[in-house]
């Protein structure tokens, strides 16, 4: 009996035949064609009582349920990655501060944690080669400006512009333990916070070009995407800002409990005396601190790896000058340091927005 039973729906046995291809079809012009491909014709529209193989297809549509296609394997979050590469950043620069605290800040002890901080961004790769050509929006190719090659990533030959700006963060952050008339614990706390935020400082530059990357495939025009550009500098400098801000609270709150001032004791609790244990000359220090690390850090990500290494290095080289000159440490940042975190800051502003830096 089941023989005339399915002879009797011709469609039925269609949809037995060939119900893969009814089942992951996106609309009955797919089934038309597969059937034809399977060498049906008007005949076999004819058998099943259609006019023609379209109609036949859309009766197969509408009786045979959608299967999905399987998920495709989806890409590897890059944000583990990221992850991992600042707490590394974090982990290299705050260790070998951490030796010099505690070995004291010796030359023959300096001249060895130079060197890890030295080499800190061929470790980390400031700057990965992404594996894919960044996306290129409705803009001309010829407006975006010429492609600016970032720094090579980790396990690639060293590049001398990233030597120079791993010298210059060495520098930047061993020359406050190396300079006279200074609170010793203090400069420890302030350094060791600053050091750490080295992490954040990678992860800033590596959120901002990933963003222009992003703008970049978005915007129609140059003047579009310039204008999608111009508030993110300043949103990834606020964030690594508040960043060093928290580490370097968290470390005067240690320092309060570990190494108290000498003198009667003061109420308010262990909030009050962490931030009472640096004045507002010494805040305003750390903050340049900030700046002279993550302008480089975004100058390198985003191919201008000389800048970077000149930037990385003038604000050291002119805090010293002023020190040698004998100006307190705060003020000899503040100047010194400032002044080329002010060029830079003009610098990355001019530059950072093109698209150009993004391709």
């Amino acid at each position: 009996m089941s023989g005339p039973a399915a002879s009797a729906d011709p469609v039925r046995e269609l949809m037995a035949e060939h119900r893969e291809l009814c089942e992951r079809a996106v609309d009955p012009l797919e089934i038309a064609a597969g059937l034809e491909e399977a060498g049906l014709g008007p005949d076999a529209a004819a058998r099943c009582r259609h006019a023609d193989l379209f109609a036949l297809a859309e009766e197969l549509y509408a009786r045979v349920p959608r299967r999905p296609p399987p998920p495709e394997p989806s890409a590897p979050r890059r944000g583990g990655a990221a992850a991992r590469a600042a707490l590394i950043a974090a982990a290299l620069a705050a260790l070998p501060c951490a030796g010099v605290v505690v070995l004291g800040a010796r030359w023959p002890v300096l001249l060895p944690a130079a060197v890890p901080l030295a080499l800190l961004p061929a470790l980390t790769g400031p700057a990965p080669a992404d594996p894919a050509p960044p996306p290129c929006g409705p803009a001309c190719p010829a407006e975006l400006g010429p492609v600016r090659t970032p720094p090579r990533p980790a396990g690639s030959r060293l590049h001398p512009a990233a030597l120079g700006y791993g010298l210059g963060l060495a520098a930047l952050l061993l020359l406050p333990l190396a300079a006279p008339g200074r609170d010793r614990p203090l400069a420890a706390a302030l350094v060791l916070a600053a050091a750490v935020s080295a992490g954040s400082a990678e992860r800033a530059a590596r959120w901002y070009r990933q963003v222009g990357r992003g703008h970049l495939g978005a915007a129609r025009t140059l003047a579009e995407f310039r204008a999608r550009m111009r508030p993110v500098l300043p949103v990834a400098l606020a964030l690594h800002l508040a960043v060093l801000a928290v580490l370097t609270y968290a470390a005067l709150a240690v320092l309060a409990v570990v190494a108290p001032r000498p003198g009667p004791g003061h109420g308010g609790g262990l909030l009050h005396l962490a931030a009472e244990r640096a004045g507002p000359a010494a805040w305003a220090a750390q903050g340049v601190l900030g700046l002279l690390l993550v302008l480089p850090a975004l100058l390198a990500c985003c191919g201008r790896a000389t800048a970077a290494a000149l930037g990385a290095v003038a604000g050291p080289a002119a805090t010293a000058v002023l020190l040698a000159l004998g100006h307190p440490w705060p003020s000899a940042v503040l100047l010194g340091g400032g002044a080329v975190a002010a060029v830079l800051l003009l610098h990355g502003w001019a530059v950072l927005g093109r698209a150009g830096s993004h391709r």
